[in-house]
C-alpha cells in the first residue's frame, strides 16, 4: 500500500524513540495499532457493504465480449449509442 521499507521503518522508529521516550513509547504503539486495526475493520465492512449492495442492484454482467457481440446489430427498435445522439461523446 505505501511501500515504507525495513530501513523507513526503522527511521520512524528511532525518531519515535527520541521523541516519546521509553516510557511513553509502548503505549503510544498500542494505541496506533488499535487505530489502525479499527480503520482496517471499518473499510472492509464499507467495501463489503457497498460490493454486496452493488450485487443487489446490478444485473450479472458477462465477464468476456467478444468482438462478436460488439458488432451484432442490436435488437429491433433499440439504437446504437453514438446513432441516438451524434454529437454526444
Amino acid at each position: 500500500m505505501f511501500d515504507i521499507g525495513f530501513w523507513e521503518l526503522a527511521l520512524i522508529g528511532i525518531v519515535a524513540l527520541l521523541v516519546l521516550g521509553p516510557e511513553r513509547l509502548p503505549g503510544a504503539a498500542r494505541t496506533a495499532g488499535r487505530m489502525i486495526g479499527r480503520a482496517r475493520r471499518t473499510l472492509s465492512d464499507l467495501r463489503r457493504e457497498l460490493e454486496q449492495e452493488v450485487d443487489l442492484d446490478l444485473p450479472k454482467i458477462p465477464n468476456r465480449i467478444s468482438p462478436e457481440d460488439l458488432l451484432r446489430d442490436p435488437p429491433p427498435g433499440e439504437a446504437r449509442k453514438d446513432e441516438r445522439n451524434p454529437g454526444s461523446p
